[in-house]
């Protein structure tokens, strides 16, 4: 058996510890230096050559910083990239296909950047060869006989021009000036900006100052930067962040016709209805985040979702998953009580600067969770501020009745001095010890290795858990959660679904989940409002109506049409103009294909 160890170090603290790792180890105590320490070394070193996997240290290590993975030696042959001693190993590559869109699915942390690099040509696979890394004809030799071996040929010869979309996207105005419009024109060099423009909806803001833009405008300016490169490698990493589902459809045409001229396109996207939509072929990633990542061979995008949701790869025998992840084939209508109305509220208008949201009167009763969709900039987010008490609608008066409110924001600001433990017992100091907290919540969302972190330190996706955790976990009658899923890798994003589900039906509360993952929505709402109107001027939201009812006037008006898995019962796009989708057009269907009674509700 080949040996991973990996020791963090962000969690190692051999400063504020007695090195139990060293003191404990049985090879060290025989004499061998399987585990060593020296001053000036961030984290001790573990030989993983005189290490035997008993996982004494793993034990010991107060801060949990140490893995010991054991897997089969074959695994070794096809190790591709390690970044160092003790650090996360990649094994296999995707495969880029001429002409065709190749997307990747896995959870975060299991090398999806890593690849994305090493096919951009950012950095060379060192074959696990840290110490001496091989030069391009090693780096052929390896790959001899598979279909990364013309690639890498042509990447070494530099017969290959890669652009790409970065994961993050914030950094970009620190290094550029002007406007969008003196931006884009520059780099045009497909001479396809109006074209482009016209995909990603992009003429409003063409005179902005590059520094003035919104996360979405952002992103769909980054994606068109690259859009309009002559390249034949085309590489986009989280395209969808920051946008609505109408600019995430967009986005996809876009990147399906840059394949169209036989380029290599390859997308790591994280929605799942994007990436079935968006991709031909899907090559997953699966192992222990931050310790491991191994990559499948290519499979067709259908059949690899499917197989990423059953947690099983028939042709490799393996599982990753314990219990598959199912949908349900259609939303039952809940009866709701009188009794049962949590918050009821009346037609109101708020006004803010050149920006005016008309909300229809509604109401949400114990155990409901409302999906609120529509496109970014029609007063979705103002909604939910007015929720909680943070907005005054006209004539002055607050909405929320006096009810205890639990809100986590659109965007996540860390605490500069708290860390997660500290937060959760300022809510209550039993919390962590709560049967109820640690099923529903702490072990879902995996915030054990985050709850003595800096919150300034965490990524993206970690942050996004840590603020579900804490607003699920105060004491409200009313949970307002905008964009929880945002940054999430898909296993995180259905986890955060489940449990808002969960947390609003045990407490017998009630929540408003403001949610651009139409597969997410899916999960967990009873009811969704639907919000238009003129992006940027006005809005109006719907009052609250049946997910069905719902979702079949929201994708009208985005003139898709979906359709069940028959295996998972996941919803999937159809594809524009076949048969299915002309005829569900037909018969008014965008959500289902069965009509029953329920469209009514």
């Amino acid at each position: 058996m080949a040996r991973i160890v990996v020791l963090d170090a962000d969690f190692c603290k051999p400063g504020e510890c007695s090195k139990e790792c060293i003191r404990f180890c049985p090879i060290v105590r025989t004499g061998a230096e399987a585990i060593k320490y020296e001053p000036g070394m961030d984290r001790p070193l573990v030989a993983e050559n005189l290490c035997t996997g008993c996982g004494i240290c793993v034990k010991k290590c107060p801060f949990g910083a140490l893995n010991i993975v054991n897997l089969p030696d074959e695994l070794e042959e096809v190790c591709v990239h390690r970044y160092g001693p003790n650090t996360f190993k990649l094994y296999r590559l995707p495969i880029p296909k001429e002409g065709v869109v190749v997307g990747l699915l896995g959870p975060n942390g299991a090398g999806k950047s890593t690849s994305l690099k090493i096919l951009s040509g950012e950095m060379m696979p060192n074959l696990g060869l840290y110490d001496c890394p091989p030069d391009w004809k090693s780096i052929l030799r390896f790959f001899r006989g598979s279909e990364l071996q013309e690639y890498f040929k042509k990447l070494s010869e530099k017969k290959l021009r890669v652009v790409t979309k970065p994961q993050y996207i914030d950094q970009a105005p620190k290094r550029l000036t002007g406007t969008v419009r003196q931006l884009l024109e520059r780099i045009d060099e497909r001479h396809a900006l109006d074209e482009v423009s016209s995909y990603l909806s992009l003429e409003s803001i063409m005179d902005k100052d590059i520094h003035t833009l919104s996360g979405g405008e952002l992103q769909r300016v980054a994606i068109a930067a690259v859009s309009v490169r002559k390249a034949d490698v085309y590489i986009f990493d989280e395209p969808s962040s920051y946008l609505d589902v109408y600019q995430r459809m967009a986005m996809a045409k876009l990147v399906q016709s840059l394949a169209d001229e036989k380029k290599y396109v390859i997308v790591a996207e994280h929605d799942l209805a994007v990436l079935d939509y968006i991709s031909e072929q899907v090559c997953l990633f699966y192992g222990k985040p931050g310790v491991y990542g191994i990559v499948s061979k290519p499979h067709g995008v259908r059949v690899g979702i499917n197989i990423y949701l059953n947690g099983y790869i028939p042709d490799e025998n393996i599982r990753f998953r314990t219990s598959p992840i199912r949908f349900h084939l259609s939303p039952t209508p809940t009866e709701w009580r009188s009794e049962d109305v949590m918050l009821r509220w009346g037609h109101f208008r708020i006004s803010r600067g050149d920006f005016v949201l008309d909300a229809q009167g509604g109401e949400i009763h114990r155990g409901e969770v409302v999906g609120i969709v529509g496109p970014n900039g029609t007063g979705k987010t103002t909604f939910v501020r007015v929720l909680a008490g943070e907005l005054l609608p006209e004539g002055g008066s607050p909405i929320n009745f006096g009810l205890r409110i639990s809100y986590k924001p659109q965007y996540v600001v860390p605490s500069p001095t708290k860390t997660l433990r500290e937060i959760l017992n300022s809510i209550d100091p039993g919390l962590l010890s709560t049967q109820w907290f640690i099923d529903e919540i702490y072990a879902p969302l995996e915030i054990e290795p985050l709850l003595d972190r800096s919150m300034e330190s965490m990524s993206g996706g970690e942050l996004q858990r840590t603020a579900v955790a804490v607003c699920l976990s105060r004491d409200a009658e009313l949970y307002l959660l905008d964009e929880p899923t945002a940054h999430l890798d898909v296993e995180h994003r259905l986890v955060v679904a489940r449990a808002i589900r969960r947390v609003t039906e045990k407490k017998g509360v009630a929540s408003f989940v403001v949610e651009h993952d139409i597969v997410a929505n899916d999960l967990l709402s009873d009811t969704v409002m639907v919000f238009g109107g003129s992006p940027g001027r006005s809005g109006v939201a719907s009052a609250p109506v049946g997910l069905r009812k719902g979702m079949n006037y929201f994708l009208k008006n985005l003139g898709i049409t979906f359709r069940r898995d028959p295996e998972t019962g996941r919803p999937r796009v159809n594809k524009k103009d076949s048969w299915l989708d002309r005829y569900q057009k037909e018969i008014g269907e965008y959500y289902y294909t069965e009509v029953t009674g329920e469209d009514k509700q």
